[in-house]
């Protein structure tokens, strides 16, 4: 499996806002606590390594 980077959310922004909308009322610990579980949430359902990988190291370059 190859890493998707090019746009594949039917309502990106639909779901941008409600990415927001779970995080609002938090304080910055428990934000960066709901991300950390929703990446290993996610990480968990890809399930490939080398995708994994790919995703790491393009979020760590800041692409």
């Amino acid at each position: 499996m190859v890493l998707v980077t090019k746009p594949n959310i039917a309502d990106a922004d639909g779901f941008y806002a409600r990415l927001l909308a779970t995080h609002r009322g938090l304080s910055a610990a428990e934000s960066h606590a709901l991300n950390a579980r929703l990446v290993l949430i996610l990480a968990n359902h890809v399930g490939e390594a080398d995708v994994l990988e790919a995703a790491l190291a393009l979020a760590r370059d800041g692409a």
